[in-house]
């Protein structure tokens, strides 16, 4: 089974819009700590958004591993890099994260394809 991730988060950011309109308040709240969170700092915001990245996987999100390798194309990760961080994920998490890994290396793909 082939995910999708360009559909994926096209289709979850379609129901983020809409709980925008339904609780506007604790939405802007989630993303102002985004905003907040992933600015750069002593941290850029690549290496932010591999860490992010490296979470989504090892927690088997498939939403977060879809924003976030978006993010990480759009910032120029390479190939390579993502690569290495996901051999961390995999040493750190074992199989299971080996097969979100192995998604996120496909959507990393999808996104540079575009």
């Amino acid at each position: 089974m082939s995910k999708d991730y360009k559909e994926l988060i096209a289709d979850i950011s379609r129901y983020t819009a809409e709980m925008r309109k339904e609780t506007p308040d604790a939405m802007a709240g989630f993303y102002s700590l985004a905003k907040a969170a992933s600015a750069d700092g002593v941290l850029d915001k690549k290496t932010k958004e591999l860490i992010a990245l490296a979470i989504g996987v090892t927690q088997r999100c498939d939403g977060c591993i879809g924003f976030h390798t978006k993010a990480l194309k759009d910032l120029g990760a390479t190939r390579t890099e993502v690569s290495e961080m996901l051999a961390m994920c995999v040493y750190m998490g074992g199989g299971p994260a080996l097969m979100y890994a192995a998604d996120a290396l496909r959507a990393f793909d999808q996104f540079s394809a575009a």
